[in-house]
């Protein structure tokens, strides 16, 4: 029960990051998470956003360049040890994480963490087992 992500590649120059949010923003594209991950040429924005169709036109229209990705938007409570209960399940797993962001939910209390891993029914199985709910895409908006 993956949730898709869109990655898109901007130059690190001054006002791209800005460009590529407005222009999501003007056409109605809410972000609901971003993470951003640079190198010394280029970063990448990944983004979690309701419309994913339709973020990828836009930014399709707009020449950007960019990914969609599955990715596991996993439930995790709002206080201390949340991410950690979450980390110990997967490398007990031996899960590897290629990354991860978290984000937290509208209702007080609760969070999210976007992970990346190299095989998304591995991971949704393990954390099941613990316990450890799995958001659909519409469960973030």
């Amino acid at each position: 029960m993956s949730v898709k992500q869109i990655s898109v590649f901007v130059e690190n120059q001054a006002g791209l990051l800005s460009e590529v949010t407005t222009l999501l923003a003007d056409n109605g594209i809410n972000l609901r998470a971003l993470s951003i991950a640079d190198t010394s040429d280029f970063g990448i924005l990944r983004i979690i956003v309701e419309d994913v169709e339709k973020a990828a036109q836009i930014l399709r229209d707009h020449g950007n360049t960019y990914t969609v990705t599955e990715v596991l938007a996993v439930k995790m409570d709002d206080k201390t040890g949340g991410l950690a209960k979450i980390l110990k399940v997967l490398a007990d797993a031996e899960i590897f994480l290629e990354y991860a962001y978290a984000f937290l939910l509208q209702k007080p209390g609760e969070a999210c963490l976007i992970i990346r891993v190299p095989d998304n029914d591995a991971a949704e199985a393990a954390l099941a087992a613990a316990g450890i709910g799995i958001a659909k895409q519409e469960d973030l908006f």
